[in-house]
């Protein structure tokens, strides 16, 4: 637990709940696009700012899951003594974004840094005003221990009578959700150093690799069930045969002869989008060319 004074505020963070708890826990359902959207705001924030704040949106399922698929920044100054929102920008951008995606509403905010100090919970009750019970989501940009931590609270008020002693943040569990493609993207962005991003090839090559060894996996699994050292699990075993379901029934021959044919469309797609850059760049430079003379 860690404590900051702020603007008169006494901010109270708390770990997430131990998961033998009996009691319901609140989940933040977390899509990978939102933190794409965080760092990208982060790497074009002004020179002078610290941190950024924007917007969560998504919706709340009926479990009470908070399912959190979009998001937006928000202008904001912020200093030791006060926290300054661009109120305007805010509900101009909620606007947007409701008349193409109107099923989404607030769901709470989030910012970049580690934890929350006492300009959090003035943004806090900022958007209390807006949503019931929003969720605060903490993404670390600055990789402060080694590791971008992604973290989600909740907020409530500590009162004694009609004075506010603290403002409590109870850290809450957080599941980002992702497919194989968007993992391969998070796990090159969360690293603090990368040399160079994998090229097609190099992605479809450590995408192989990677489904060869799972195969190995279930393999050294299912000859373990059947010669008595693993004990079966019915739920391993129905998901197994759903995935060997899924794939076609097909003759190798015809089956190799799909996957080349579909290898041979990818190449082709980047032939003519290589093809297509360069002719606009060449284009670009013809036009140059022609306004200088």
């Amino acid at each position: 637990m860690a404590a900051t004074a702020a603007n008169e505020h006494t901010v109270l963070q708390f770990a997430a709940p131990s998961s033998a708890t009996t009691t319901p826990i609140l989940t933040a359902r977390i899509h990978p696009l939102v933190i794409f959207n965080v760092c990208d705001c982060f790497v074009r924030r002004p020179d002078s700012a610290e941190r950024v704040i924007g917007t969560l949106l998504g919706s709340i399922l009926p479990d009470g899951t908070v399912d959190i698929r979009n998001s937006y920044a928000v202008p904001h100054n912020e200093s030791s003594d006060q926290v300054a929102v661009d109120i305007d920008y805010h509900h101009n951008m909620l606007a947007s974004h409701l008349k193409v995606n109107p099923k989404e509403i607030i769901v709470g905010w989030y910012s970049t840094g580690l934890g929350v100090n006492g300009g959090s919970a003035l943004i806090h009750d900022f958007y209390a005003r807006e949503v019931t019970n929003p969720i605060h989501l903490t993404v670390d940009t600055g990789f402060t221990n080694g590791v971008g931590a992604i973290k989600a609270f909740v907020s409530s008020n500590l009162s004694l009578g009609d004075r506010q002693l603290a403002a409590q943040f109870q850290e809450v569990p957080v599941d980002l959700r992702m497919v194989e493609a968007e993992r391969v993207g998070y796990d090159v962005l969360k690293a603090t150093a990368v040399d160079k991003l994998p090229n097609d090839m190099e992605g479809m090559e450590l995408t192989m690799e990677r489904l060869l060894t799972l195969i190995n996996d279930v393999y050294k699994y299912v000859d373990s069930v059947v010669e008595g050292r693993t004990p079966p699990d019915t739920n391993i075993g129905r998901f197994i045969a759903d995935a060997v379901a899924s794939l076609p029934k097909l003759p190798p021959q015809v089956f190799d002869n799909l996957v080349n044919d579909s290898l041979q469309d990818q190449l082709l797609l980047l032939y003519l989008s290589s093809i297509t850059r360069t002719q606009l760049s060449l284009a670009e430079k013809l036009n140059t060319a022609a306004q200088m003379l």
